[in-house]
């Protein structure tokens, strides 16, 4: 299994799956997340392995 944790919330998903999926499935906009992966950036091509920890963080723009 893969633990993915976005903001305060964490749910278990199968592994094997992109990234991207694994994002689509939860109903988040892939375009407005980062995933990291042992605390590295992984592209939303990425296939999830057994054991895997993804943490989803927002992705903050602004300014003028």
């Amino acid at each position: 299994m893969v633990k993915v944790t976005y903001r305060d919330k964490s749910w278990d998903v199968k592994a094997g799956s992109t990234v991207r999926h694994v994002i689509e499935k939860a109903g988040i906009n892939p375009e407005s997340v980062l995933a990291v992966r042992d605390g590295k950036l992984v592209n939303e091509a990425t296939l999830t392995e057994d054991g895997d920890v993804i943490k989803l963080i927002a992705v903050i723009s602004g300014g003028q």
